[in-house]
């Protein structure tokens, strides 16, 4: 019996997903583009290259500005797994994404402080006139709690694609940068963000490309 593979996305580079970027904001009208991948993948790196070249034709609206604040991770018992997708306001993002849109005047979006580890509300200004939103996040192709919600307001996600090695040290470093200490760094990278990692990889396949980062 003739057994069928699913079929794959294709693989950007750095330099194609620019140029791929490029050509949907100039496609006309408003497009929104998700970049999706486990933690540390390099979601914001690829976002703050894209801003780079592409200038005032885009701006960026990460998905960790609806991360539910402390005290509410707390009443709920669930802050020693923040960034698990249930310590999302997944309704208010979506809400989001819809208003961007259909957008016809100047609307503000949350940013998420990782020096704080809060949300700073209307921190992100968006003008109408700006043709290309990135939105970031770890679940923009999950199918539970409500995320799968967010895919049919997006023109097309893509997929970051890093060595597990690399991608889980870069996420040390980078407790370690905020002022975590070594030890309790490595717990939650393999205590909290592998268990979220292992659910974002099993999306990839749902993406319309996959961009290999360095």
């Amino acid at each position: 019996m003739l057994v069928t593979m699913p079929s794959q996305p294709p693989t950007l580079t750095l330099a194609d997903a620019v140029e791929a970027a490029s050509a949907l904001a100039g496609a006309g009208g408003r497009r929104l583009l998700g970049l999706v991948g486990p933690p540390g993948a390099g979601k914001s790196t690829l976002s703050a290259l894209l801003a780079q070249r592409l200038g005032a034709a885009m701006v960026v609206v990460g998905m960790d500005g609806f991360h539910l604040a402390n005290a509410e991770l707390i009443r709920l018992g669930r802050r020693d797994r923040k960034g698990a997708p249930d310590t999302f306001d997944v309704d208010g993002y979506v809400a989001l994404l819809r208003r961007l849109r259909g957008q016809t005047g100047p609307l503000y979006a949350p940013r998420f402080d990782r020096d704080l580890e809060e949300s700073i509300g209307s921190a992100v200004r968006v003008e109408p006139e700006v043709p290309l939103v990135v939105t970031e996040g770890n679940y923009l192709l999950h199918d539970q709690h409500g995320w799968d919600a967010v895919r049919a307001e997006l023109d097309e996600v893509w997929y970051l694609d890093l060595d597990d090695a690399e991608r889980r040290q870069r996420l040390v470093g980078r407790r370690l940068g905020h002022g975590d200490t070594a030890e309790h760094a490595a717990f939650w990278v393999g205590e909290v963000d592998e268990p979220n990692a292992r659910l974002v990889a099993a999306t990839r396949a749902r993406a319309d490309r996959v961009v290999g980062m360095p």
